[in-house]
């Protein structure tokens, strides 16, 4: 299963793809779009754009997206908002299903606690996916949502097996 994680930003909307496999995580792709236009419409259309590219390149199986924090100015909380539309509209016209994670429980999913520092995620996601180049900041943190992504479906799936197993008096 191939999963796309996207770090929304209105100027840098990182994203990243890894392949799931059983417990095992491959890393296939990561990168940057970056908005070009001065006016909001035009950078949107080309975070669009770009990320349609991104999903049509590498076919993910499913998305996840990082939720926007509120910060205390209400202007730039409201353009990422916008940006955060597209990450999660993008992957919704290509008929996927998209994840949502706080920053918080990404950074405990891939770093083992909530307040980790960007360098710290980098960090891991280098530990998790040896010689992987990054293409910044925004590129890992996404790879760090797909990571998160990965991480909840498969303890869905272990969580699935055993009920199916106590369905099936605890045989397996």
């Amino acid at each position: 299963m191939r999963v796309l994680g996207i770090d929304p930003g209105l100027r840098n909307l990182g994203w990243g793809v890894i392949e799931l496999r059983g417990s095992r995580m491959r890393h296939v792709a990561n990168g940057v779009c970056r908005s070009e236009g001065g006016e909001l419409a035009a950078r949107l259309l080309s975070l669009h754009g770009q990320l349609s590219a991104v999903l049509s390149a590498h076919a993910p199986d499913c998305a996840a997206v990082e939720q926007t924090f509120v910060n205390k100015d209400a202007v730039a909380t409201l353009k990422l908002g916008h940006a955060r539309a597209v990450a999660l509209l993008v992957p919704a016209q290509a008929g996927l299903a998209v994840g949502e994670y706080a920053p918080n429980a990404v950074k405990k999913a891939v770093v083992g606690v909530g307040h980790a520092a960007k360098v710290q995620i980098d960090h891991m996601v280098r530990l998790q996916f040896p010689g992987i180049a990054l293409a910044g900041p925004d590129a890992a943190d996404a790879v760090a949502v797909a990571m998160c992504h990965a991480f909840h479906l498969q303890g869905g799936g272990r969580l699935s097996a055993a009920i199916a197993r106590a369905g099936a008096g605890g045989r397996g």
